[in-house]
């Protein structure tokens, strides 16, 4: 048996049993950084450190103050929070009560929150501010198992009998550990594998959200198979921003107790340009989004400082592609990532040109990033490979436990998702939908029997809905969502998320595009601007302090926008060509329900909201 067989059987059965046994192993190192802002409200964040003991101690204490307030094993404790230090410890606090974090989004509405706490039967709230409590107290009477709830910032907040803040919880906490001092590690060590430990909510794209049941052990599997990669290091330092009510910033958090390297957690995303250089990450997770953004702002400065400016941008773009592609296959022949001489040299120079200054902007220390939850442009890749910033792709979904195949390090190769992690199998079926198995894979969705049976056999294959293909030796490339397949009424199949990722790396000024041309006769699609990048387009070209919507519907965006449109199609099938498109008057957001919280474009929703521009685009066209 492997050693990393051996390290993945041999897991506990939580990772509340995890967090104890690594807080045992190194209590005095560095677990945590976060930010606290100055009091004044001016000037940069002050940092601040705690130690596993440090943690462990409020985690107990939030754990003790939970079980004071009744809750028992595997009852439902929902969290309704922003990604911050208070997330995670009440989320382990959470778990080792034996109990089970029901996560809730920040953003989701009263009305989805209300359902959600009713449907999981929480009994007690962690709400993050005022904001969080009000959206509870407008649906109460429709809550009756809501019991309690918490508050991380209190203020504006009123406490009494069924509202107290986590200061209070965790005084309550204290003071049932001093009379019962084995408490914590008596919940803790009764935690059996199968009890569930998390319910999280797919924000499905059509009616209500399923509640995926994902158990202690799919966490402490996740734990012990992300440290069998031996892609993250006791040494590392990770920059946490992403979202803890989604199951990719949520598996990070076990990765890191299972390792235990520092990991700096803030989630505010307007801030993650003046992070890096503070927190300077060995390494982060991010969603493809941020990744556009930062090649889109390059790409953007790059022309606002002139033709010859943007042209070096260009000429080093390229070279980063070819030079990644080069080495990348290198690498898979011979186990060496080289280049030839005169690639070599260009690429020298690209780096002393631009590649350096991007890098210095994530933190300098970056060692590899990882993207998941949507597919990668291979062109943005290639292009931040080629630029020394590693983007190691990998695949999961909430019903997996976020994470079952990642690039393996050095080998990764841009365009695939990498390998299975140790102990999860998979296999495709006759119609090329990826099917898991193993045991990061849910028990099924929370009261809905038909519907798990929809996608779990009886022999656990779990279907993902997704198209993919396998290499010989194991690298998996996913090709497109089963559902979200194109077919034309000419027959022809298209993948739209690949013409979208192609144009997102051919124009600087893209946010969103969603392709359609399901039953029709030519693709067409909807195109959303970058906001900040289209303002800096907007004072070279005679539209400076016009609003967006404005500078959207002039005839010189139009214009811009289509010489990109039709050098994208340049590259396509004929079928596949966007022979139509229209600007849509704002950018997609989660607040409009368009977009995921994790950034993921909801294509019923926008296809239902811009119907009418659909329909305009296919007028006088005979379909069939």
């Amino acid at each position: 048996m492997s050693d990393a067989q051996t390290l993945i059987e041999n897991r506990p059965p939580s990772v509340a049993g995890l967090f104890l046994e690594r807080v045992a192993a190194t209590p005095d190192a560095e677990a945590y950084r976060y930010p606290v802002p100055p009091a004044s409200g001016q000037g940069p964040d002050d940092w601040k450190s705690l130690s596993w003991a440090q943690a462990a101690e409020r985690v107990t204490a939030i754990a003790a103050g939970l079980i004071e307030l009744g809750v028992a094993p595997e009852q439902r404790v929902a969290l309704a929070s922003a990604t911050r230090i208070e997330w995670i410890l009440a989320d382990l606090g959470i778990m080792c009560a034996g109990a089970a974090t029901t996560t809730v989004y920040p953003q989701t509405n009263a009305e989805e929150s209300a359902y959600i706490l009713a449907d999981s039967g929480s009994r007690v709230l962690i709400a993050e501010n005022a904001e969080q409590l009000a959206k509870a107290e407008a649906r109460r009477e429709e809550l009756p198992e809501l019991t309690h709830v918490v508050v991380i910032d209190g203020e504006g907040v009123e406490t009494g009998d069924r509202v107290l803040t986590l200061a209070e919880l965790e005084s309550r906490g204290a003071a049932r550990l001093e009379k019962e001092p084995g408490l914590v590690q008596e919940r803790v060590g009764a935690i059996a594998r199968d009890q569930l430990a998390t319910l999280i909510y797919t924000s499905g794209t059509t009616g209500r959200p399923k509640g995926v049941r994902l158990p202690h052990d799919s966490w402490s599997y996740m734990a012990r198979a992300i440290a069998a990669t031996g892609l993250v290091t006791a040494d590392d330092v990770q920059y946490l921003w992403l979202p803890l009510a989604h199951v990719f910033g949520k598996v990070l958090t076990s990765g890191q107790i299972e390792v235990g390297h520092v990991t700096a957690v803030d989630g505010r995303v307007d801030k993650i340009i003046e992070n890096l250089p503070v927190v300077q990450p060995t390494y982060m997770a991010a969603v493809p989004r941020i990744f556009e953004k930062v090649y889109n702002g390059v790409a953007a400065r790059a022309k606002a400082g002139g033709a010859a400016k943007y042209k070096i941008f260009q000429w080093a773009a390229e070279v980063a592609r070819e030079y990644a592609k080069v080495t990348q296959d290198n690498f898979r022949r011979t186990g060496t990532a080289s280049a030839p001489f005169g690639l070599s040299a260009k690429h020298k120079v690209a780096d002393a040109l631009v590649y350096a200054k991007i890098r210095e902007a994530f933190g300098g220390n970056l060692r590899a990033c990882v993207s998941g939850s949507a597919a990668l442009a291979p062109d943005i890749g290639y292009f931040f490979s080629g630029a020394g910033i590693h983007i190691l792709e990998g695949y999961g979904l909430t019903e997996s436990s976020a994470a079952s195949f990642v690039n393996p390090g050095e080998a990764y190769r841009t365009g695939t998702v990498g390998k299975p992690l140790p102990g999860t199998e998979v296999r495709i079926a006759d119609d090329g939908e990826i099917l898991l198995r193993g045991p990061g894979i849910m028990q099924g969705y929370h009261k809905l029997p038909e519907k798990t049976a929809e996608v779990l056999e009886p022999d656990g294959w779990f279907h993902t809905g997704d198209i993919g293909e396998l290499s010989p030796d194991g690298y998996l490339r996913i090709t497109d969502r089963k559902k979200d397949l194109i077919k034309t009424s000419g027959g022809k199949y298209v993948a739209p998320a690949e013409v979208e990722g192609r144009f997102k790396a051919l124009c600087p000024y893209v946010s969103n595009i969603l392709v359609h041309g399901a039953d029709r006769n030519f693709c067409t699609a909807l195109i959303a601007l970058d906001e900040a990048a289209l303002t800096e387009w907007a004072k070279e070209n005679g539209l400076e302090g016009k609003p967006y919507a404005e500078i959207v519907a002039a005839p010189a965006t139009v214009e811009m926008v289509d010489g990109y449109v039709r050098q994208l199609n340049e590259g396509l099938q004929r079928w596949q060509t966007i022979k139509k498109f229209r600007l849509l008057p704002r950018d997609l957001d989660v607040e409009h329900g368009e977009i995921t919280p994790s950034l993921k474009l909801k294509r019923p929703v926008v296809e239902r909201e811009y119907k009418h521009l659909i329909d305009e685009m296919y007028e006088g066209t005979r379909e069939g």
